[in-house]
């Protein structure tokens, strides 16, 4: 079994454990308070690393817990997706920026409507790019239970945006 580096493999995942956090939370202190606890958390199970199955999945567990219990004190509800997603092209115009900003704010607020469960599973899946397997590890779910409420999580968000976009509803 490789030898596993807090530096080199539990470090770099500081920015996904963020934006899992943040997905939850929906607060950036917060968020930054739940990946330095998860850090530390990590740090003090060193010894028992090697018996983890994916350190990285430990940490994303660890993370969404944490996050979890926080959001509930807090009892936040609105959720942010990451930046990057919401770049427009430098090319289009300001009416095209608009529209873009228009849509992103639209799909915001439908993928918050999704059940928490969804949510995570879609953030997980289609934002931090993670496999099903990795997703079931941290949700503890089967594989197919991940597939099964992805599949429905990207149906209702589609569904209501085609609804809303198409007809006004």
């Amino acid at each position: 079994m490789q030898e596993i580096s807090f530096r080199n493999d539990i470090l770099p995942l500081k920015d996904k454990l963020f934006r899992l956090a943040l997905r939850i939370t929906s607060d950036r202190a917060e968020a930054e308070d739940v990946v330095q606890e998860t850090l530390i958390r990590v740090w003090n199970k060193r010894e028992e690393w090697t018996q983890f199955g994916s350190v990285e999945a430990y940490c994303l567990t660890v993370a969404r817990n944490l996050a979890i219990d926080r959001s509930e004190r807090k009892d936040a509800r609105a959720v942010e997706l990451t930046p990057d997603m919401e770049e427009a092209s430098e090319a289009s115009g300001p009416y095209e920026r608009l529209v873009n900003k228009e849509r992103m704010a639209l799909i915001h607020r439908l993928i918050n409507e999704l059940p928490e469960k969804q949510r995570l599973i879609m953030q997980l899946r289609d934002m931090e790019g993670k496999s099903y397997k990795e997703i079931a590890v941290v949700l503890s779910l089967t594989e197919e239970q991940v597939k099964v409420n992805l599949f429905r999580a990207r149906q209702k968000v589609k569904q209501r945006f085609i609804d809303i976009e198409g007809y006004g509803l």
